[in-house]
């Protein structure tokens, strides 16, 4: 058997043990944001904590995943069985609600590796249901009034007649419970569990992550006994040497050169406007060095990356540049040189509040890499994607509800963008009406592909998505979007996406929110999310000029 071949086969070896913990931790969890939206992702480590192998799973929870590993290696000493537990961001974490699950795999004495999930939980306590307050808030169950809201706003929208929103600074401490790498018992789950809203479902969606380390534990240890555990080991090694070379090449194509490119965040959720994400891309042979030191500072709102989710973003860019099916390990690493400078806001330092800059940030890191990328490779990269995951989180006391809704992909130079789809950073599912209407007090009241909104030219940015949500019950709701007013991008002439539009229907006033906002909703309430289309690609000008040269037909202006 040729060594490629074999590399293949092992491969997908490795990677099928990924995706079998899966499959296992989606059956066995109790949330919807688990069992239905697979907001969850598994992978495989060797013995010195490099990642092997990975299921398709959110692309933020595995790329940063390995820094959690490292967190628990450096802390902790795992026998045989033991699992440890980890959350904080500044341990190689995301944010607070994404709990990571660690254990040591022997096959007799030897350790073989470890194996890993990461999942986003509901809720995990803090001071907002779904722990991802902002520090935007309306007073009481008030409207906000037009004037405090972002700028451009419709006149169709309705105004109140007294001031309503506060903005503050956030802490860490507000978005939950922070858990440092710790062996996980029955005290860590009854800490969570007794700060933490619907605790049974907590309890239960660990059981569920701990059960997938089992899987995993047992397909391991069967390689090994099948194959050997020196040929597991080579095997792994064989696979990220494999992986560092074809990315390497990658971009030893790209041209040598410095690249830059900026793009801003619209807020920070505490009433900072305009934070800039700019980078200085480096190309020289078959390594890149990607510099954030020219981005701005960490904020007092929740859109603070810390490092994990800036590494993440960027490995996830240069991803894209290999075969849908090269394998995805610690290779991927290797070739980059990650520049993030501590205190600002693609590496944030305690106790900055990190809840937004995992999903919000992240995506917008992505924006930039690729932005320029495009410079030195226009003939492949595509338009901006939405940019956004436009979170929704509503609950009380008793329950906490968290999903992200899907927008626009970015036209690429040979293709559509394609509409309603979650893009980049996120890989979710959307949690069925059915079962949503079912099991808590909302009904959806509309759900539909937002036409129109992706941006123009010779191939078209995908359409965001309308859903609207009618609250049943008195709740608290907090929305985390962006793009609101900063449209996507469109390359070579293509126009931006249509940007995205959030508005509370109340007692017939429509009002329109601010993309990031923690407020009182009553039954009753409507809440629409119409999310961000992709930007265009290509001047359509340009290509019926060129078109009426080619054939002699006139040039027409509509």
């Amino acid at each position: 058997m040729s060594a490629p071949a074999e590399l293949e086969i092992w491969n997908h070896r490795l990677a099928e043990v990924a995706e079998e913990m899966g499959v296992a931790l989606g059956r066995a969890a109790l949330s919807a944001n688990i069992k239905e939206r697979r907001d969850y992702s598994c992978a495989l480590f060797d013995p010195g904590g490099r990642l092997i192998a990975q299921a398709a799973h959110i692309p933020v929870h595995l790329g940063s995943t390995a820094l959690s590993v490292a967190a628990v290696l450096s802390r902790l000493t795992l026998a045989d069985g033991e699992v440890a537990i980890v959350n904080d961001p500044y341990a190689g974490g995301t944010h607070l609600p994404d709990i990571t699950l660690v254990r040591a795999v022997y096959a007799g004495e030897r350790l073989l590796g470890f194996v890993a999930n990461r999942a986003h939980h509901a809720d995990v306590g803090g001071s907002a249901p779904g722990s991802m307050p902002v520090g935007v808030r309306a007073r009481g169950d008030e409207l906000p009034e037009a004037d405090e809201l972002p700028a451009a706003m419709s006149p169709r929208y309705a105004t109140g007649s007294s001031a309503s929103l506060t903005t503050r600074a956030v802490t860490i401490d507000e978005e939950g419970l922070r858990i440092p790498p710790t062996r996980l018992d029955e005290t860590v789950i009854a800490q969570l569990c007794a700060v933490a809203r619907a605790p049974d479902e907590r309890r239960g969606d660990l059981e569920a992550q701990r059960a997938a380390l089992e899987i995993g534990c047992r397909r391991l240890v069967a390689l090994a006994e099948r194959y050997g555990a020196d040929t597991l080991a080579a095997r792994g090694d064989a696979l990220i040497g494999y992986t560092e070379a074809l990315l390497g090449a990658a971009i030893a194509e790209i041209p040598d050169g410095v690249y830059a490119f900026a793009d801003s965040l619209d807020d920070d959720g505490a009433g900072r406007r305009d934070v800039a994400i700019r980078v200085l891309l480096t190309i020289s042979g078959s390594r890149a060095s990607i510099d954030f030191s020219d981005s701005d500072e960490e904020v007092p709102g929740p859109l603070n990356a810390v490092y994990a989710v800036t590494l993440s973003a960027v490995v996830y860019a240069f991803r894209l540049l290999l075969p849908e099916d090269a394998p995805t390990n610690h290779g991927l690493y290797l070739p980059l040189d990650v520049i993030a400078p501590e205190g600002s806001i693609v590496n944030a330092l305690p106790p900055r509040a990190v809840a937004a800059g995992n999903v919000e940030t992240s995506q917008r890191i992505v924006d930039v890499v690729l932005g320029a990328l495009a410079q030195a490779l226009p003939a492949r990269i595509p338009a901006a994607s939405a940019g956004t995951m436009s979170n929704v989180l509503f609950g009380d006391d008793q329950f906490a509800y968290y999903e992200t809704i899907g927008g626009g992909a970015g036209a690429s130079p040979t293709s559509a963008g394609v509409s309603a789809v979650q893009t980049h950073m996120t890989n979710t599912r959307n949690t069925p009406i059915e079962l949503l209407e079912h099991t808590l007090p909302v009904r959806i009241t509309r759900y539909a592909r937002r036409r129109g909104s992706g941006g123009g030219g010779i191939h078209h940015g995908g359409d965001g998505i309308v859903r609207e949500f009618e609250l049943l019950a008195d709740t608290t709701v907090t929305l985390i979007g962006e793009r609101r007013r900063r449209p996507a991008y469109g390359l070579s002439g293509g126009g931006p996406g249509t940007p995205a539009e959030d508005t509370l229907s109340r007692d017939g006033r429509v009002v329109r929110l601010p993309g990031k906002i923690t407020f009182a909703a009553r039954a009753g309430d409507r809440i629409s999310i119409a999310t961000p289309g992709g930007g265009g690609f290509g001047d359509p000008m340009r290509a019926k000029f060129w078109a009426s040269i080619l054939t002699g037909e006139p040039l027409t202006l509509d």
